[in-house]
């Protein structure tokens, strides 16, 4: 379960973003992931929940936005969502599809004190 070094990930990130801006209470962190980032968000709200129990972090909570999967067609131009991972382009049928949304996983905010 790669969700588990995912959930370190974020809250090594956290933690440095914690002592740069000088605060100790995290009340809660906003991720965005991609639909094709092969995050499971469950797994991940899971993992995470597991990490800070018992920590100076406990009670924070994990707020996950999953990003749709979009793409732009190279040939005709036309940006549409991608649906179930068909990477065909609905206006002209091309199969040249560059994928502009849906692939990463970003911190958004963070509520802390």
């Amino acid at each position: 379960m790669h969700e588990m070094s995912i959930a370190q990930s974020l809250i090594d990130i956290i933690r440095d973003e914690m002592a740069k801006h000088h605060v100790s209470v995290l009340r809660s962190v906003k991720v965005k992931i991609g639909k094709l980032s092969a995050i499971v968000p469950d797994s991940l709200s899971f993992c995470f929940d597991i990490m800070v129990q018992g920590s100076d972090l406990d009670g924070a909570r994990l707020l996950i936005e999953v990003v749709p999967l979009e793409g732009r067609c190279k040939d005709c131009g036309h940006a549409f969502k991608v649906k179930e991972y068909v990477f065909v382009c609905p206006s002209c049928g091309g199969g040249n599809i560059e994928t502009l949304r849906g692939q990463d996983l970003s911190i958004v905010e963070m509520e802390v004190e």
